[in-house]
């Protein structure tokens, strides 16, 4: 790793707010700054003071060029990891730029991060000792490779690289490097637990198809946007029952960097559940998170919260008194059919809105267009399918009494 000069390093701190585009211009007026390592620090800062924020704290932590920050984790994310692992020894195979790994070994008396490429390992050996973690063995090798001649250890880690030959972004599993379908049985038999981060719009079925030793699942939304699926395997007793019927997984929502409570199910909980439909639309409408919606519990939470649903598909749930629901809860005002006397007194007074579609024959911006709404404002509107197959219209205000 190069080392930087005084002046270099006086630049990068006197600019690190600056626009990177416009400093990578000034070559010539700094002649003794290294200006293109430069650069690529001031926007790694840049990045990490939003998505790592102990790391852009922390004076001297050296970042890489930009696409290893933006494939690495976020500080609350990688937080979540770090809170379901523990043991003695942990290793991570795919180290990247270390942020799972930093804050994970921190739970290990014992840690090692393997990364093939020298200038992460480089960075890893730098950025590590300046945060506090002797613990940490870094090795430049091929993550399967370490696997194979490695010793067990008790906590397993993998962030499979989701991007193709052409840099294009993958999901399925088979097509993740390393491929941790063909991976697991040497997976299982070197970590008593494995987690996996695979991507967040890879669909659970799949994952059950791949992967044999799936214990649970955990799926993580930020502010509302599902970020993370995380599979944890682990080489199952003999004469247990079929992985799917034990599996938990678990819905976890992270609303400004605090974790809300949260939801826990098996698939046969959710095949079990008694779900009620509602005959019309009540006093109040529910929206599930976004990790809820990824999870699949839907006739669950009808049942745990005591909420009717609209309709098998359409994910919306509602009740005349109040519950504290994990998700959106809205006041209805309004609910209109598709007649246009019904809708013109329905959108009676309101120019903007917000607009949301739950099992609808149109899109967002086909409907908005229809009914002349502009973005925006403190009105909601759900279009969606009751039990009876009736299409309305739901006009909402937020509630934020729970």
């Amino acid at each position: 790793m190069k080392e930087l000069s005084a002046d270099t390093l006086g630049f990068i701190q006197a600019h690190r707010h600056d626009d990177v585009r416009a400093l990578a211009l000034q070559a010539q007026k700094h002649p003794s700054v290294d200006i293109p390592e430069a650069v690529v620090q001031i926007a790694g800062w840049q990045v990490a003071e939003k998505k790592i924020p102990s790391w852009a704290q922390c004076e001297g932590i050296r970042y890489p060029f930009h696409l290893s920050m933006e494939q690495c984790s976020s500080e609350v994310t990688a937080r979540y990891k770090a809170s379901l692992a523990e043991g003695e020894t942990f290793a991570d195979l795919t180290g990247g730029l270390g942020v799972d790994c930093s804050f994970m070994a921190r739970r290990f008396r014992k840690a090692d991060y393997i990364e093939r490429q020298e200038a992460l390992c480089e960075l890893a050996v730098h950025n590590f000792a300046l945060l506090g973690l002797p613990q940490v063995r870094v090795h430049c090798a091929d993550g399967v490779g370490y696997l194979r001649q490695m010793e067990p250890v008790d906590w397993l880690y993998l962030d499979p690289a989701r991007r193709d030959s052409h840099g294009g972004k993958t999901v399925d599993i088979a097509d993740c490097e390393p491929d941790i379908g063909k991976l697991e049985p040497l997976l299982v038999e070197k970590g008593k637990q494995v987690m996996v981060k695979l991507s967040p719009m890879l669909d659970i079925a799949q994952a059950f198809r791949a992967l044999k030793c799936i214990s649970q699942i955990h799926i993580v939304a930020v502010n509302n946007e599902c970020k993370e699926l995380i599979i944890l395997l682990k080489k199952p007793f003999l004469h247990t029952e079929p992985a799917e019927k034990e599996v938990t997984i678990c819905c976890e929502q992270i609303v400004d960097n605090l974790l809300t409570t949260p939801f826990a199910f098996t698939l046969s909980e959710e095949r079990n559940a008694v779900c009620q439909y509602a005959t019309q639309v009540g006093t109040y409408l529910y929206e599930p998170g976004a990790a809820l919606l990824k999870g699949g519990a839907y006739r669950l939470l009808a049942s745990r919260y005591g909420v009717k649903k609209l309709h098998p598909n359409s994910h919306l749930y509602t009740s005349d008194e109040q519950v504290a629901f994990p998700g959106r809860c809205f006041r209805v005002e309004a609910v209109s059919g598709f007649g246009k006397k019904e809708l013109k007194a329905c959108l009676q007074g309101i120019g903007k809105a917000n607009l949301t579609v739950r099992n609808f024959p149109a899109s967002v911006a086909e409907l908005r267009k229809k009914l002349k709404l502009k973005e925006g404002g403190d009105t909601y509107f759900f279009a969606t399918t009751l039990k009876d197959g009736e299409k309305v219209l739901v006009r909402c205000i937020k509630s934020n009494k729970a």
